[in-house]
């Protein structure tokens, strides 16, 4: 059973960062590309970041230059450091990733966790 924790979430004011982190829990599996994702209220889930096994890198351009999503490969871990947050940043942010386990890969969502950018 593969899961994606993620952690890191919370309250922080305007200009300030947060860092998300994103690990795949399970044996004997391997992480490969994996993305961020986030959702406020009343809107769709938009991508905000991508990044490949090889650490290839793709942004939303709402947060290109103050987010830089990074990985841990040894330890299937994504990260998401979050600087310059800005008040529409606030959403509910989740990780997404193709899980390999098992001689076949699976897609997976992480629960999501609460971001809020408040003064």
């Amino acid at each position: 059973q593969v899961q994606l924790v993620e952690s890191g979430g919370g309250l922080v004011q305007p200009g300030g960062s947060l860092r998300l982190s994103c690990a795949a829990s399970g044996t004997g599996l391997s992480m490969n590309t994996a993305s961020w994702y986030r959702q406020a209220p009343g809107k769709e889930r938009e991508l905000v970041a991508s990044i490949t096994r090889g650490s290839i890198t793709t942004y939303a351009d709402s947060v290109k230059d103050r987010f830089a999503i990074s990985r841990d490969n040894a330890k299937n871990t994504v990260y998401l450091q979050m600087n310059s947050l800005k008040p529409e940043d606030t959403a509910v942010y989740y990780c997404y990733g193709w899980v390999w386990q098992r001689l076949r890969t699976s897609d997976y969502w992480g629960q999501g966790t609460q971001v809020t950018v408040s003064s």
